[in-house]
């Protein structure tokens, strides 16, 4: 299985990193891409530019092995929609290849307003993370998210039997860090070092990223 992880990354830190490590090692994955995005639909724009980030994450992911980074969408013109960029990975890998598209929990329940997300199954798992003691209780009874849930739902540990199409859920260590919070202590001038890796923190620092 391959695990698909979009994002800004703007900066990346460890609340992208240590829950992506544990769902890399808890599903088994052969690999984990992080895909930074380039205009996304749902958010501003970024602050740092597309190769800033690249190499953001590049350096944040470079001594771990089983992750790696895929600019695709930095190359493709328009709206960062994720559902063209699991068509362009689903024809890259082939119809048999499981993908599985990590999401946050807060990320999954506004599903309803990406574009075409229905579509989102028939080229990938979800694999939602969250934290420990969560329930779908917690999610509203009407929502078309619940009666997908409903249909699609499967063990983490069961993903690997078909390529795509089945929602799972999955207990991560979330920790309370933001990128926009990481910017927001920059802009005061404080030091954000244990927020990020020190390979991101010095490219900061070197690149005058965020001025």
């Amino acid at each position: 299985m391959i695990g698909i992880l979009g994002g800004t990354f703007d900066p990346i830190h460890f609340g992208h990193l240590r829950p992506a490590l544990e769902i890399y090692q808890a599903l088994d994955l052969r690999e984990l891409r992080f895909i930074p995005s380039a205009e996304p639909p749902h958010r501003d724009k970024p602050q740092a530019s597309a190769l800033q980030r690249l190499m953001m994450v590049r350096a944040a992911i470079a001594d771990q092995p089983g992750f790696v980074i895929d600019d695709r969408e930095l190359r493709r013109s328009g709206p960062s929609y994720m559902v063209d960029t699991l068509h362009s990975l689903r024809e890259e890998l082939g119809a048999s290849t499981p993908l599985c598209l990590i999401l946050g929990l807060d990320a999954f329940l506004g599903l309803e307003g990406w574009h075409r997300w229905q579509a989102l199954f028939d080229y990938a798992h979800l694999v939602i993370t969250h934290r420990p003691g969560w329930s779908l209780r917690d999610m509203h009874s009407g929502s078309m998210l619940v009666r997908e849930i409903q249909a699609r739902y499967n063990a983490p540990e069961k993903l690997g039997g078909q390529p795509a199409g089945k929602i799972a859920f999955q207990s991560v260590t979330q920790l309370d860090i933001s990128a926009s919070g990481i910017r927001e202590e920059l802009a005061k001038g404080r030091d954000i070092r244990y927020l990020l890796p020190d390979t991101v923190h010095e490219l900061i620092k070197t690149q005058h990223i965020y001025g």
